[in-house]
């Protein structure tokens, strides 16, 4: 009995998690589009610019280290919660209810192209973006004040 108590309690608890881990995916979405929207204004704004290219650049640069940031702790809660659905999945592995997000059989019968381009973990981009915009608009600062 007390066993099937421990197994509902850890099932609630995994359905929390799960909901909060994702809760986390719409957010790295929203937050990734408008870093690139973001970046596209300062982008045309720096076109349009005739004199004020280093403040926006800085800007841009200031901006997109900001972005890294919050991407960064959105990515980091993301995988505290997996990290807590994987403890208690650990405890039922013959429980389908504990196994949602174990898709390694299901990947593995996609065809190998989509494999391929859905297998690269968002935390490489959503992290890689902002850093490599940030030392985009870093080394633009700095080559256009050399001028």
């Amino acid at each position: 009995m007390a066993d099937d108590t421990r197994r509902e309690q850890d099932l609630q608890i995994y359905r929390q998690l799960l909901e909060l881990w994702q809760a986390e995916n719409p957010i790295k979405t929203i937050k990734l589009q408008f870093l690139l929207a973001s970046n596209a204004l300062l982008l045309g704004f720096v076109q349009l610019s005739v004199t004020a290219h280093r403040p926006l650049m800085l800007g841009g640069f200031v901006l997109c280290l900001i972005w890294s940031l919050s991407i960064g702790r959105t990515v980091l809660f993301q995988k505290a919660w997996g990290v807590r659905l994987d403890e208690i999945s650990r405890r039922y592995p013959d429980d389908e209810r504990f196994q949602l997000l174990d898709q390694r059989r299901a990947l593995a019968q996609a065809p190998a192209w989509l494999r391929l381009l859905g297998g690269v973990s968002a935390k490489y981009y959503l992290l890689g973006a902002p850093l490599g915009m940030a030392g985009a608009w870093l080394l633009a600062a700095i080559v256009v004040g050399g001028h």
